[in-house]
């Protein structure tokens, strides 16, 4: 499906206004995703050992209540039985030690993980895609404020493929297909967050890209439910720069 040159000025009351600054979301794409994983990880250590922390306080009062009913207390409710349990007080929360630190690896972005594999790149999904999601509605309340509201899905895709695209992107979507059921797939052959990456070639390079495209998703459903429409948003890429996105309104029948 072919799209109409974008029609400046995006804002008819402000033709100087600017959205959004292109080479400020270069530099945030860059840092974005080797952070989340950083931020993710260390929240997951602290929750770890605050967790043991909490595991111990409670063996130690269950060790002290205990001992109390058995008059083995020194009348200020510390364990003075040598194989008591009062041994957990020597848990340190944030220390080098525990569970945490032993289980820890390299992730996919040079960072240190203690998580699993699959639940690391769940989380880490999870962040980024919600972070898009608030950047999605924050530009389409700004850059279509003074459009008409529109009355068709497919008018939607449209503004999103041409008008937001350009904006966010620089180009426009080179192809849009529809089911006409709610389902529309989006490529973009040169997707620009792909630019510099695709000087590596093959199944490793493309697998390193993927966490990339969990941001734009997140933009275009937030740009989407900020227009009205509930949709997922999935996105793969099968050769780099090229990027594919999968949008689901949530009425949309599987084919």
């Amino acid at each position: 499906m072919s799209f109409d040159p974008v029609m400046p000025p995006y804002n008819a009351s402000d033709p100087t206004a600017r959205f959004l600054s292109s080479s400020c979301l270069d530099f945030l794409l860059i840092e974005l995703v080797p952070l989340t994983y950083r931020v993710t990880n260390q929240l997951e250590v602290v929750a770890r050992e605050q967790e043991e922390a909490g595991l111990a306080a409670t063996s130690l009062n269950s060790g002290v209540d205990g001992a109390s009913a058995n008059g083995n207390g020194n009348g200020n409710g510390v364990v003075v039985d040598g194989d008591g349990p009062a041994s957990g007080l020597g848990i340190t929360v944030g220390g080098g030690g525990g569970a945490g630190a032993a289980g820890k690896g390299i992730g996919p972005a040079g960072t240190e993980t203690v998580m699993d594999e699959e639940e690391e790149r769940e989380a880490v999904c999870r962040r980024l895609e919600g972070i898009g999601y608030r950047v999605g509605q924050g530009l389409v309340e700004r850059f279509s404020r003074d459009r008409p509201r529109f009355t068709d899905t497919l008018d939607v895709i449209k503004f999103l493929c041409k008008d937001l695209w350009t904006l966010v992107f620089r180009k426009q979507v080179d192809n849009l297909k529809t089911n006409h059921r709610g389902v529309y797939v989006l490529t973009d052959n040169a997707f620009r967050p792909f630019s510099r990456m695709s000087a590596e070639v093959g199944s490793q390079a493309v697998q390193r890209a993927q966490p990339f495209l969990w941001f734009p998703c997140g933009i275009v459903r937030g740009a989407l439910a900020a227009l009205g429409i509930t949709a997922t948003v999935q996105a793969e890429s099968t050769e780099l720069p090229g990027a594919v996105f999968q949008i689901k309104t949530v009425s949309a029948k599987t084919p």
